[in-house]
């Protein structure tokens, strides 16, 4: 979260200290490495910041260009987590609020 504020950084390292081992983050690493839900899904709402820098962009287009009738959105920005200054949390809550009505 390179645009998070030092508070931010902090309570959120002590969530996860607080959360689970170290262990335990390196299995949920490798399990969700390899989850492919695209054979699940018929209708998907894919987003994922630009300049993200945990995943890369692309792997988001990839997935949405791959199921069909998925959309795919680019939010502004380099956070993995949208913080409340995030520039792409408006855009998120438009996007997502706008697929719960149509796809419900």
């Amino acid at each position: 979260m390179p645009s998070a504020t030092k508070e931010q950084a902090h309570a959120f390292n002590d969530l996860q200290r607080l959360s689970g081992s170290a262990e335990v983050a390196v299995r949920y690493f490798d399990t969700t490495a390899n989850i492919d839900v695209r054979p699940l899904l018929s209708k998907v709402l894919v987003m994922h910041t630009q300049d993200e820098r945990r995943i890369p962009v692309a792997l988001s287009r990839d997935l949405a260009a791959g199921i069909p009738g998925a959309r795919f959105v680019a939010l502004p920005g380099q956070d993995h987590i949208l913080l409340e200054q995030h520039p792409g949390l408006p855009i998120f809550l438009r996007e997502l609020s706008n697929f719960l009505h149509t796809s419900l």
